[in-house]
């Protein structure tokens, strides 16, 4: 007779780990991460390395505090960081990156339980807050030293000539921008790794961005319609290949993650075009980041073996 042997689930495991799954989505960063310290200089490369090591120290310190194990080995801290870090202005004063760590790592993750409990984004939660309380360093923009205004800012005023030099500036990113959403090569690139690693699907990246080329060519500003032009400037690209994919603040299901892609894509257009903020794309993420559990719940997966309910007798 053969043996049983009964335990408890999950059956079926992944061999990916925590720590695997955050390396390669530093990886992934690494092109945009480079060409963002090539365009912006040693700031930038600054504001990179301090808000890393203060993501890792502040998680660091609050497991000890608090007595717990100390997880820093897994790299999640390191993302946040990075994320945090390229989604801030290259000449932003290098205390902020150490703000901006310390809530995102501490209020919006590890008071929540840490990782996999947090419901928003930690790095998006960290910048919405150091954009809420220093609005001016968070949108002062330079390309070649000097001050400059985003494509974003100038299609808001309706100042925007679009050209081919401009379509050419987004795609290497030599445009005013956050230091890590200003070159679309590069921030595609680590897009199509992560696909091509299955650490993330699809459906959230394509139908977010879809989305916005679709609305954007409708509505446009001003008169002015250059939806192509549209999803490569700002952190669009940013936002749909490495932060509205968190498995931890993204849905569980196929028609779930479509869902929440079209709701980013939907909110991000109308801040861009009817709101008094140039970008949407943070906020689009964390208001759909509320969502998530609305969204699970109407779009859950039908149980195995489940029945369908019997028809109601007459």
């Amino acid at each position: 007779m053969s043996n049983f042997v009964v335990s408890a689930t999950p059956h079926v495991r992944s061999k990916d780990s925590i720590q695997g799954i955050m390396r390669d989505v530093i990886i992934a960063l690494t092109p945009a991460t480079v060409m963002g310290i090539v365009y912006f200089g040693i700031n930038a490369l600054l504001i990179v390395a301090i808000s890393i090591a203060s993501a890792v120290f502040f998680e660091f310190l609050y497991q000890k505090l608090t007595k717990q194990r100390v997880t820093i080995d897994d790299l999640s801290a390191v993302v946040t960081g990075l994320l945090l870090a390229l989604n801030m202005p290259s000449e932003a004063p290098l205390w902020m990156p150490i703000v901006g760590s310390a809530f995102a790592i501490i209020i919006a993750k590890q008071l929540f339980g840490g990782l996999g409990q947090n419901f928003i984004n930690p790095a998006l939660a960290g910048r919405a807050f150091l954009l809420a309380s220093y609005p001016t360093a968070m949108t002062t923009w330079t390309v070649d030293g000097v001050t400059t205004a985003t494509p974003l800012a100038l299609l808001k005023t309706g100042t925007f000539e679009p050209s081919s030099a401009d379509f050419i500036s987004a795609l290497t990113g030599h445009i005013g921008g956050c230091i890590g959403e200003t070159c679309a090569i590069a921030l595609v690139l680590g897009g199509i790794y992560l696909l091509v690693k299955r650490v993330i699907t699809w459906r959230i990246p394509v139908v977010y961005i879809a989305t916005v080329l679709v609305l954007t060519g409708l509505i446009g500003r001003n008169g002015i319609r250059v939806p192509h032009y549209e999803i490569l400037v700002g952190g669009l690209l940013l936002g749909a290949f490495f932060m509205a994919t968190d498995y931890t603040t993204s849905p569980m299901t196929a028609k779930g993650q479509i869902i929440m892609a079209f709701g980013c894509g939907l909110l991000t257009t109308l801040i861009r075009i009817y709101g008094g903020y140039p970008e949407g794309v943070s906020y689009s993420i964390l208001i759909m980041n509320l969502c998530v559990p609305l969204i699970d719940r109407f779009a859950k997966a039908k149980i195995f073996g489940a029945k369908p309910k019997e028809a109601k007798k007459v």
